[in-house]
């Protein structure tokens, strides 16, 4: 009973000791014997991954934690504790150049809006109305053919 307890501490000491270093594939650091089980990660996808957003405010707790650091690794140790990417620190540096919040503001995505120039409203406007006279001039003039083609018919002329 001893010699067991001895043997479970010695492969959880052993886990405590090895951690961060590589295994080899299917070994578990607390195996059966512990009661430690491996933890199975989510089969399930999501249907879409969302783009994540950064406010202006983690940007620049991000950047003043990356200028504190002073060791090598350990920018690289706060990106993948923050899940980031070297890129995201350089385009990051790009925006907090170009002004402070303005710079840090994410972007709006898509086509951007055209410029509303005030003289076009007034021109479709016009145009509008210039198609509706049109159509009218045409009613009129074909009322017109009628009533020249029906005074013949009937043998009157205009003149009295």
């Amino acid at each position: 009973m001893r010699e067991m307890e001895a043997k479970e501490e010695s492969v959880v000491q052993g886990a405590v000791d090895t951690e961060g270093a590589r295994r080899a594939t299917g070994v578990s650091i607390g195996g059966a014997s512990t009661g430690l089980r491996p933890v199975v990660p989510d089969p399930e996808v999501p249907e879409k991954a969302r783009r994540r957003r950064f406010s202006g405010a983690y940007k620049l707790e991000i950047l003043q934690a990356v200028d504190a650091c002073s060791q090598p690794g350990e920018i690289g140790a706060l990106l993948r504790r923050e899940g980031l990417y070297s890129s995201h620190l350089s385009k990051w540096r790009q925006q907090r150049d170009a002004g402070a919040l303005e710079g840090l503001r994410p972007k709006k995505r898509g086509r951007k809006a055209r410029p509303v120039d005030p003289q076009a409203k007034r021109i479709t406007q016009l145009e509008r109305e210039n198609v509706r006279l049109r159509h009218k001039l045409e009613q009129a003039e074909m009322i017109i053919d009628v009533q020249k083609k029906l005074s013949r018919i009937l043998g009157t002329d205009g003149k009295s």
